[in-house]
């Protein structure tokens, strides 16, 4: 059974319909990306799984309408939103002490993960003192530390330079393989979708419908080079060609 499952979901501000039919599902310990073009409405899909704005359709989360929506999802958002007065650790245990856990009970679960996030040593460090990457995985170190059934992920290498995007990527593709998250990523990246996704959902330009769902048929880990590189090169290119041809695209999903 799907953990989450959309069905004909919909959002409109005022008359400018944004979302027309969304329907999809996420598996337990499964990771699935959303592409689509820019302002399609993939992050409105997030606020409307977060609970901070409201549509049409049916969400159901383990086979239940999804009501509590706090209680399932760890959002990690585009940029890192560290606070740059509270040093690393204190970051990382926001999450926790906004559900009320005491500041030192937070501080004692998040300490033992700074080595597995490459953390180690840099506990008391200020925000301004890390790089692009560091901060990436501080701020999902603070999402996964919550403990939710499900990450929301909304293009979170999306503000650093290609060569750390990629070192990210690779990162978060062999911590996904260790914990097994269920994770639901929005990007703009093709070959980002493609090289960590179990399956993608490709939506059209606003108002977003699924125009077509792609299982990517590699197996993890996952590598860049060889054979896999070229047959992932050529999922890319069918991948690209969807995107920006829509309308030579039937929209069914196989």
């Amino acid at each position: 059974m799907s953990r989450l499952e959309l069905r004909h979901v919909r959002k409109a501000f005022g008359g400018l319909d944004v979302l027309a039919d969304i329907s999809l599902s996420v598996g337990a310990g499964e990771f699935v990306s959303i592409l689509g073009p820019s302002g399609a409405g993939k992050s409105t899909l997030f606020q409307l799984l977060t609970g901070a704005e409201h549509g049409e359709g049916e969400m159901l989360f383990d086979g239940a309408r999804l009501d509590d929506h706090g209680r399932h999802f760890a959002f990690m958002p585009q940029r890192d939103a560290l606070m740059p007065w509270r040093r690393i650790l204190d970051n990382t245990t926001l999450g926790l002490e906004v559900q009320g856990m005491r500041r030192q009970a937070a501080r004692a679960c998040v300490a033992p993960l700074f080595a597995e996030f490459g953390l180690a040593g840099f506990e008391r460090h200020f925000p301004a003192q890390l790089s692009g990457g560091m901060r990436q995985r501080a701020a999902l170190l603070r999402t996964v530390v919550q403990q939710r059934d499900m990450l929301l992920l909304d293009e979170p290498f999306g503000a650093l330079d290609a060569l750390t995007r990629t070192a990210m990527q690779r990162w978060l593709e062999q911590m996904w393989r260790h914990h097994r998250w269920t994770a639901l990523l929005i990007t703009h990246d093709v070959r980002e979708a493609v090289f960590l996704s179990d399956r993608i959902y490709v939506l059209s330009a606003r108002p977003a419908s699924i125009v077509r769902e792609i299982k990517v048929p590699f197996s993890r880990p996952r590598c860049l080079g060889g054979e896999h590189a070229r047959q992932a090169s050529a999922l890319e290119a069918e991948i690209l060609d969807i995107i920006l041809n829509p309308q030579s695209i039937q929209r069914t999903r196989p």
